[in-house]
C-alpha cells in the first residue's frame, strides 16, 4: 500500500467528557464493533495502563477512575482507527489537554441525564479553541433523561456549539424503542440485551409510511414524525466542510453499555472525520504527507514496569514514515537517536511496530531522553508548538521523611513530574521544593509512586498560594527590579523558569499593578 494510502486510512481522535458519562464504556463497545476484542469489558485490563505497578493500579481501583490517556488502534472498514481515551476526572485534566494536541478529531460523551458538565465545558472549549472536529454522542438512553431539544439547546448555549442532529431516540428509558438514523435513513430497534442484530435494523425509507406504526406503535411514531420535522426545521443539515472545521457539531444518540446507537456512529464517523491534519512547528507548518519524518512527544508515563525502572514516551507521528532502527534527530537534544523496539499498541496488545505512519501513536522507550513537547525529525531543526502547562491550583511543600533516601526522592521526583501530571517548583529564597497539581487526588498519587517505585518517604505541608505564574519582561532593569522586591514569592520551575507564586488573587493584582513592564502568564507552552 502507498505513503498516500495509508495516510488516508488514519483516523486518529480522542474521546472526552465529565467523569461518569461513559467515555470508557464507549471505547470498549468501539473496540468491539471493530474486532479488536471479542467481549466487551476485556479492554479494561488490557489498557496501556496495565504496564503500570500493581500498586498504582490499586488506586485507580480504589478510586474507580483512571489516571492515564490510554491508547488503542485497529481496523475498522477499511481504516486504522486510533483511540485516544482520556481520563475525566478534572484531577488528571492536565494529561487530557495534552492529549488533544496529538487528535484530528474529538467525540464528546455527555450523559443524557445530567446534560452539559463542568469538565466537559473545559474540554469542549480546548477544542473550540484549536478548531478540532467534534461529534456528539448523548449516552444512556436506556435510563431516563433530559428532553432531546433541551440537550440540544444546552449543547448550543453551554458550549457554544452549533449542533446538527445525525440520529434521533423513539422514547427513553423503559419507552426507548429504537433511534431513527437521520443520516442513513435506517431505525435500528433497541433490544436491552447488550447485542445488536443487523436484522434488528429496519430501513425507513419515508417516516410517512405504515410500517413506521409496525415497528413502534402509532403513538410513538407520531412522536418520532413531529420531532423529526421540528429539527430538520430548526438545525443546519450536515455539512461536510463546516464540521471540518471545526464549525458544525453532528449529534448521536445511543446507549453504549446495550452497543445501541454506537455502530450508526463509528460507521459515520469513518465516513466524515479528517484524515491527519497539519501541525504548527516554531518553523512552519508541517504538512502530513512531506516526505520526511517529524514528530513529538505529548506524554511520558514512567515506570510501566517496575523491575526494569523504564518509561515510555508516547509520540505522535506527523510526516513521513517513522521507521524501526532508523536515526532520527531529537532536536532539543542536538543528537540521533534509534529505537530497536518501538511500540504499537493495538488494542488488547503491544506489539513492535516496523513502520507507522502520520496519525499513529508509537511508543518509544526510553531511559530519560525525552521531555514533554520534544520533537523528532529526520534532521530538520524544528519544535512543534502549542502542548500546554497549566498553572496548578494545589499546592504543597514537600517533605523528606527519610534524609537517607534524598537520592531517590530527587530521582522519583525528576521523572513523576517529567510525566506533565504535576510541577515542581523550588523557592529561590530557601530552596524549598513546592509541588503544584490541577487537584488535590495527584498528591496522593505521588506520595504512594514515590514509596512504591523509588522507595522515598514524603509527607506534605500545606502552603497558602492562588496561582503560579509565569513571568517574563522585555526591560531587562524591570526584571532585576521585580527580582530583588519579590525574592520572597519567587521559584523557578523545572526547566528554570521564573514563576511568581501568587498569595491570593489582591495579590496578583497589586503586583501587575506595581510592575507593569512584567507580564504574567498562567500557561506556559512546554
Amino acid at each position: 500500500m502507498s505513503f498516500r494510502q495509508e495516510l488516508e486510512k488514519r483516523r486518529t481522535f480522542g474521546i472526552i467528557s465529565h467523569p461518569d458519562a461513559g467515555k470508557t464504556t464507549l471505547t470498549e463497545k468501539l473496540l468491539l464493533f471493530g474486532g479488536a476484542i471479542q467481549v466487551a469489558g476485556a479492554v479494561k485490563s488490557n489498557k496501556i495502563k496495565r504496564g503500570a505497578t500493581s500498586d498504582f493500579m490499586e488506586i485507580e481501583r480504589q478510586r474507580g477512575i483512571s489516571v492515564a490517556t490510554s491508547v488503542m488502534a485497529f481496523d475498522y472498514a477499511e481504516k486504522r482507527i486510533n483511540i485516544l481515551d482520556t481520563p475525566g476526572h478534572q484531577d488528571f485534566a492536565e494529561d487530557t489537554y495534552r492529549t488533544l494536541t496529538a487528535v484530528d478529531s474529538a467525540i464528546v460523551v455527555i450523559d443524557v441525564a445530567k446534560g452539559v458538565e463542568e469538565q466537559t465545558e473545559k474540554l469542549v472549549n480546548v477544542c473550540k479553541d484549536r478548531k478540532t472536529p467534534m461529534i456528539v454522542f448523548i449516552n444512556k438512553l436506556d435510563r431516563e433523561g433530559l428532553d432531546g431539544i433541551d440537550l440540544l439547546d444546552e449543547l448550543e448555549d453551554k458550549l457554544g456549539m452549533k449542533v446538527c442532529p445525525m440520529s434521533w431516540p423513539i422514547g427513553m428509558g423503559q419507552r426507548l424503542k429504537g433511534i431513527y438514523d437521520i443520516y442513513n435513513g435506517t431505525l435500528p430497534l433497541f433490544r436491552p440485551h447488550g447485542k445488536q442484530e443487523e436484522d434488528e435494523t429496519v430501513f425507513i425509507e419515508d417516516l410517512d409510511s405504515d410500517e413506521l406504526e409496525k415497528q413502534v406503535g402509532e403513538s410513538a411514531a407520531e412522536e418520532l414524525r413531529s420531532e423529526v420535522e421540528i429539527i430538520q426545521t430548526v438545525y443546519p443539515d450536515f455539512d461536510l466542510e463546516a464540521y471540518r472545521k471545526g464549525e458544525l457539531q453532528p449529534v448521536f444518540f445511543g446507549s453504549a453499555i446495550n452497543n445501541f446507537g454506537v455502530k450508526e456512529l463509528l460507521d459515520c464517523f469513518v465516513k466524515i472525520a479528517p484524515t491527519p491534519q497539519a501541525r504548527p512547528t516554531d518553523k512552519r507548518i508541517v504538512e502530513p504527507d512531506e516526505d520526511d519524518f517529524t514528530g513529538f512527544v505529548f506524554k511520558i508515563h514512567a515506570n510501566m514496569d517496575p523491575r526494569h525502572r523504564d518509561r515510555i514516551a508516547f509520540l505522535r507521528v506527523c510526516s513521513g514514515v517513522f521507521e524501526r532502527n532508523t536515526n532520527y534527530h531529537h532536536v532539543r537534544l542536538a543528537r540521533n537517536l534509534k529505537f530497536s523496539n518501538p511500540t504499537a499498541f493495538m488494542a488488547e496488545k503491544k506489539s513492535i511496530v516496523d513502520q507507522s505512519y502520520p496519525g499513529d501513536i508509537v511508543g518509544l522507550h526510553d531511559t530519560g531522553n525525552f521531555k514533554i513537547g520534544d520533537t523528532l525529525t529526520t534532521g530538520e531543526d524544528l519544535t512543534f508548538i502549542g502542548i500546554p502547562t497549566f498553572s496548578p491550583e494545589q499546592f504543597r511543600y514537600v517533605v523528606n521523611k527519610d534524609p537517607m533516601k534524598t537520592k531517590q526522592l530527587d530521582k522519583g521526583l525528576d521523572q513523576l513530574m517529567d510525566e506533565g501530571v504535576a510541577q515542581l517548583f523550588t523557592k529561590i529564597d530557601n530552596n524549598r521544593k513546592i509541588i503544584g497539581t490541577v487537584g488535590v487526588l495527584q498528591f496522593e498519587v505521588i506520595q504512594y509512586r514515590l514509596e512504591h517505585e523509588y522507595g522515598a518517604k514524603v509527607d506534605y505541608e500545606p502552603i497558602s498560594l492562588y496561582k503560579a505564574c509565569w513571568v517574563k519582561s522585555d526591560d531587562p532593569d524591570a526584571l532585576k527590579e521585580f527580582e530583588k522586591r519579590r525574592k520572597n514569592n519567587l521559584a523557578l520551575d523545572k526547566k528554570g523558569q521564573l514563576v511568581f507564586l501568587a498569595e491570593s488573587q489582591w495579590a496578583l493584582e497589586r503586583v501587575e499593578e506595581a510592575h507593569q513592564n512584567i507580564k504574567f502568564f498562567f500557561k506556559s507552552e512546554i
